[in-house]
């Protein structure tokens, strides 16, 4: 009686928590041959396996003669799906029933197929493919499915199976490129977890997909590339029954926050309220860790209590929480403060604001199943890999900004590499405008030591403004000779080749030396005995005459040397004229400044012959 009583509350807890609103994720299909079929489809991303996010799959459709619905292992039929050298791969076709999805999805794989497509047996809006429930979740293959698997809607398999029976080929495009929003340089994600580990695999395979993710995860944050935000499910108890036993043992706060038993039996081990309680303690670590500019404290502290404190060893409690946490640096007061007291009769602010998290808003749904991770509000399908987590968080980056993890081998494949990716590229100074992305590459001219490149990316880009002709000489011809370099790049400008003086050309191929002695444009006077030299020419005169570059002509070295003394005594006599007439001056305003300087002192004490006599008293009226 008490099994069953437990077991109804837990129903009621998931009931509960469950009256919300599912979002279905979906990928794209695009089917590109036959013609009869060319179109895009929408398909369901199953919760399992290795979606490519970020990423593109092109495969022939295969429906088999046997096994349709592929509950069976194809080896029984001796049926292989491996494609063959240069082949393209093969999407399984087969039908939905008879057995988990996530059993057909391990068949074809086996089989050889790269991914599988199950087709709705009814006609209605697509599901999730989920993993099977807790109690049929003990199979050790689940965690070992590593294609994508998609559900399409029943009138495409039906076409899809109408087509291949016609002898048709049917090629399809999976494109996971649009199921994350990349909206800019950085992602945000959060991950719905749970501290029990005594829940079976699904406990197992969080704490493993922690203990592997931790490092990416820990320098994505610290270099500001994600934000992180661990949360963490409670359900509430039905009011007719907080006052039960089984509910006391399972809830903090008079029922208001609850887990299930971890061991599924309540009359031994841990119970639920311990489970909510150490709930609390790592969201309130992650807020103090966060106050501190240390929110990646969060995975070594989850790394750690799984390590230090698991429930098997009977090590799950507040002490060994403790150690934990000071062995981290953090204060552990503030986060007991943070916990508050889980015996109050009121809301928890922590939790309360978990709950509400739980409820999903805009293109996110509510989240109902645990784990589960959200990237950039929407959220993740597949297996919690280390490989294909990070793949998803690359995909929601802003193509172009992704972080070096993203793009390493791996990770996704660098399409530069092969032919350049078809970009424009200047292999004398190996230089290109293709860049590699997540999700391909771009042809976008680039930027070299602080000098920008423009063009189309893909035919031609030029290096443009200030320090062009550093970068390749500006595209321009350069050539030395002779121990002289000459250069047609002009700087500062974007598009400016010009052959330097003394060369003619288009200044971009070529630039040929001018023969200025041939071609008669310089050095012609009768006297004159031209030499070419490259970029210039050397020009001299007979005997004693010195040769005049800016007039092209030849005259006396005698007749200069004379015509430049009497030059100089010319500029002597100018000067001492010059002397002679300014001292003279100098003395006339002088001698004047003097005279009305004493004529001025005199009038204060004698009349001048320009003024009139003063009287010396005043002749005062009678009164």
């Amino acid at each position: 009686m008490r099994g069953k009583l437990g077991f109804a509350i837990w129903v009621l807890f998931l009931w509960g928590s469950s009256l919300g609103r599912f979002v279905v994720e979906k990928n794209s299909l695009r089917v590109t041959s036959p013609d009869s079929l060319k179109d895009v489809y929408e398909c369901a991303i199953g919760n399992f396996g290795v979606p490519q996010y970020g990423g593109t799959m092109v495969g022939v459709v295969v429906y088999p003669k046997s096994n349709v619905k592929s509950c069976k292992s194809f080896d029984e039929f001796g049926i292989s799906f491996k494609s063959k050298p240069g082949g393209l791969p093969t999407f399984l076709l087969v039908d939905r029933g008879d057995c988990y999805f996530t059993k057909k999805a391990w068949n074809a794989q086996n089989a050889g197929a790269a991914a599988i497509l199950v087709a709705d047996d009814t006609i209605e809006p697509l599901i999730t493919m989920d993993n099977p429930e807790e109690e049929n979740s003990s199979a050790e293959y689940l965690q070992n499915i590593t294609i994508p698997s998609a559900l399409i809607t029943k009138t495409l398999g039906d076409s899809l199976k109408k087509a291949l029976s016609n002898g048709d080929m049917v090629n399809v495009n999976l494109d996971w490129r649009e199921s994350l929003p990349h909206p800019d340089e950085r992602v945000e994600y959060e991950f719905w977890t749970n501290s029990n580990d005594e829940c079976g695999p699904k406990c197992d395979m969080q704490i493993d997909f922690v203990k592997s993710f931790k490092g990416p995860a820990q320098i994505l944050e610290q270099t500001g590339c994600t934000q992180f935000t661990p949360h963490y499910i409670t359900w509430y108890c039905p009011e007719a029954f907080i006052l039960s036993k089984q509910c006391k043992s399972q809830c903090i706060n008079h029922g208001r926050y609850c887990a299930p038993d971890p061991e599924q039996d309540f009359s031994r081990g841990y119970d639920g309220r311990d489970v909510v309680i150490q709930n609390l303690r790592q969201v309130c670590l992650f807020k103090v860790a966060n106050e501190s500019k240390k929110p990646w404290l969060w995975w070594d502290y989850v790394t750690d209590f799984a390590i230090r404190c698991p429930m098997k060893e009977k090590k799950y409690t507040k002490e060994c929480a403790n150690q934990v946490i000071e062995s981290l640096g953090l204060d552990v007061k503030k986060i007991d403060k943070c916990i508050g007291d889980p015996e109050a009769d009121e809301d928890n602010p922590v939790l309360k604001a978990e709950q509400d998290a739980q409820i999903g808003k805009d293109s996110r749904g509510d989240v109902t199943i645990l784990p589960t991770l959200v990237i950039n509000n929407r959220q993740y399908r597949g297996k919690l890999d280390k490989g294909a987590v990070l793949k998803a968080i690359c995909a929601g980056f802003e193509e172009t900004t992704e972080p070096a993890v993203c793009l390493s081998d791996g990770i996704e494949t660098n399409e530069c590499l092969e032919n350049n990716g078809g970009c424009w590229q200047d292999k004398a100074v190996n230089i290109t405008a293709c860049k590699d992305t997540f999700r391909g590459r771009v042809c976008e001219c680039p930027t070299v030591q602080g000098v920008n490149f423009v063009g189309d990316g893909y035919t031609h880009c030029e290096a443009s403004g200030a320090g062009r002709c550093a970068i390749n000489n500006g595209g321009c011809w350069k050539k030395t000779q002779d121990g002289k370099t000459f250069s047609a790049c002009i700087e500062g400008k974007s598009k400016a080749c010009r052959c330097p003086e003394g060369f003619k050309g288009d200044g971009v191929n070529s630039c040929e030396d001018v023969d200025e002695c041939k071609e008669k444009v310089a050095c012609q006077c009768p006297d004159c005995k031209c030499k070419n030299t490259y970029g210039s020419y050397e020009c001299s005169c007979s005997g004693d005459l010195l040769y005049m570059r800016e007039h092209d002509t030849c005259i006396s070295k005698k007749s200069t040397t004379e015509v430049s003394w009497s030059f100089l005594w010319v500029i002597f006599f100018g000067l001492a004229a010059a002397g002679v007439g300014g001292y003279a001056v100098y003395k006339y305003r002088i001698r004047t400044y003097m005279d009305s300087e004493i004529r001025a002192i005199m009038a204060q004490y004698m009349p001048l012959d320009n003024q009139g006599e003063l009287p010396n008293h005043v002749q005062h009226a009678d009164i």
